[in-house]
């Protein structure tokens, strides 16, 4: 029985040190995807130059990925998981359904890598994706505040995908403004829209 258990830890820390070897090596790839369509357009980009960028062998590369746009939507798929689950992973104690002030913060920040995104066509593909996101996101906060509680759960699910629709609707128009409002009004107006709908329930 302890040679069981002494193998099973062994193999947990060769797991674990696989797992942030290969976390190593996205992160990398992402990175030098990110930096690349900051300098020249997507479709131009070549997988040789996001390998010569990150480091990475022809090999390993498609052992993860199947092509440029597997890797683009693979990392815009565990972004947007991560964001629309924080406040819940966090145990957030505020009203909050969406982190917006962190993600419209965090879209400030990288307002050249958006430029890019939007110049390419490829923004679109990321705001379904986010929706769908958001949208699951919302709901499970919906089951853990007594605010959405009073929603009725046969109602959260639609309601939740409007909600999400709507901040990306919202970050839409924040973006094409400029970006000149706060990331914390915007947060503010738009949690402000979510529960004054609730209030009717």
């Amino acid at each position: 029985m302890l040679k069981k258990r002494v193998h099973l830890t062994h193999s947990h820390l060769a797991r674990s040190k696989t797992d942030a070897r290969v976390r190593r090596t996205r992160n990398a790839l992402g990175d030098a995807l990110i930096t690349l369509m900051q300098e020249q357009p997507f479709d131009t980009i070549t997988v040789a130059q996001l390998l010569d960028r990150a480091g990475v062998s022809r090999s390993t590369f498609y052992k993860h990925y199947s092509d440029k746009d597997d890797l683009f939507m693979s990392d815009a798929d565990e972004f947007f998981e991560q964001i629309s689950m924080a406040l819940s992973e966090h145990g957030d104690k505020s009203h909050r359904v969406v982190p917006v002030t962190e993600f419209f913060t965090h879209v400030r920040e990288m307002r050249q890598f958006v430029s890019a995104l939007v110049s390419s066509g490829k923004v679109y593909e990321n705001f379904e994706l986010a929706r769908g996101h958001f949208a699951r996101g919302i709901e499970r906060r919906f089951s853990e505040l007594p605010q959405g509680l009073e929603i009725p759960a046969a109602q959260r699910s639609p309601i939740a995908f409007t909600h999400a629709g709507a901040l990306i609707a919202l970050l839409t128009w924040w973006i094409d403004h400029g970006m000149r409002e706060s990331p914390e009004s915007m947060d503010e107006l738009y949690h402000r829209m979510v529960w004054s709908g609730v209030q009717s329930y």
